[in-house]
């Protein structure tokens, strides 16, 4: 099995996909006005309207009320893309810190309020956690 995408529920598409364009430099394919994708090498990260969850059945996602989950990104760079990031006028939650783990984390929340943690490994521990196995077709 192979998570595959992580889904944001919003009240506006537009803006969440816009925050996460300038963030990730990664276009969205809009599929409707109400679902965009942001594909990654890794994976990717799905933005639906708050109209799409009654698909799924009335009730069962609700647009900003996420407080358990951060959306992660690995980048090159953290420190850099702090410059990058604040020359845009995003406002940050934490700067760049080097955490126990040996990543340096750079956190800010998305405009509906979900944390976003850009990060890079820094110590050979981190750099080896972090490394994937490549699977192939039908690999579990």
């Amino acid at each position: 099995m192979n998570l595959v995408s992580l889904r944001v529920i919003t009240d506006d598409v537009a803006r969440l996909v816009a925050f996460y364009e300038d963030v990730t430099g990664v276009p969205a394919a809009w599929a409707t006005p109400e679902f965009a994708e942001l594909v990654t090498p890794m994976g990717t990260l799905a933005i639906a309207g708050s109209r799409t969850v009654a698909l799924f059945g009335e009730g069962t996602a609700r647009a900003a009320a996420n407080h358990s989950v951060i959306t992660e990104f690995r980048v090159a760079d953290v420190d850099a893309e702090h410059r990058r990031l604040a020359s845009l006028g995003r406002a940050f939650v934490q700067e760049p810190t080097t955490m126990p783990w040996g990543n340096r984390s750079l956190l800010l929340r998305d405009p509906d309020g979900n944390l976003v943690n850009l990060f890079t490994p820094v110590t050979e521990d981190a750099v080896r956690r972090q490394e994937r196995p490549v699977r192939h077709a039908g690999s579990v």
